[in-house]
């Protein structure tokens, strides 16, 4: 498949978006076998190089498999980037206790911030 050979170079060469989109495509099974370990790479690595998708994406992957501590770290990081779902994350996990108050308010002046810039 064209796409993927792209996306493969692209990675390969570090681009961040390569790297979500060959995510989505071992999470999909488009173009490739579906492949936990590869969609699970190519997600951190897009994560790491701040792709704001993909962190939200790793964070409900965490949440989901009850790594809840891990998911709100990566909700933080990218409600402080101004994302608008982490922020909701975030929302969502307070009730609940799994993340402070501190590190809410903090999360939310950040996420403004990062907004109003």
């Amino acid at each position: 498949d064209g796409a993927f050979e792209y996306w493969s170079k692209a990675a390969g060469l570090g681009d961040v978006g390569a790297h979500y989109q060959l995510s989505v495509v071992y999470r999909e099974g488009l173009g490739a076998e579906k492949d936990k370990k590869k969609e699970l790479h190519h997600l951190e690595e897009a994560a790491i190089a701040g792709h704001t998708f993909a962190r939200h994406n790793l964070a409900c992957y965490e949440g989901i498999n009850g790594r809840h501590e891990r998911a709100v770290k990566h909700w933080i990081i990218n409600a402080k980037l101004g994302d608008q779902k982490s922020m909701e994350g975030l929302k969502e996990s307070y009730p609940d206790g799994l993340v402070s108050k501190e590190d809410f308010a903090a999360a939310l002046r950040a996420h403004q911030a990062a907004v109003d810039a």
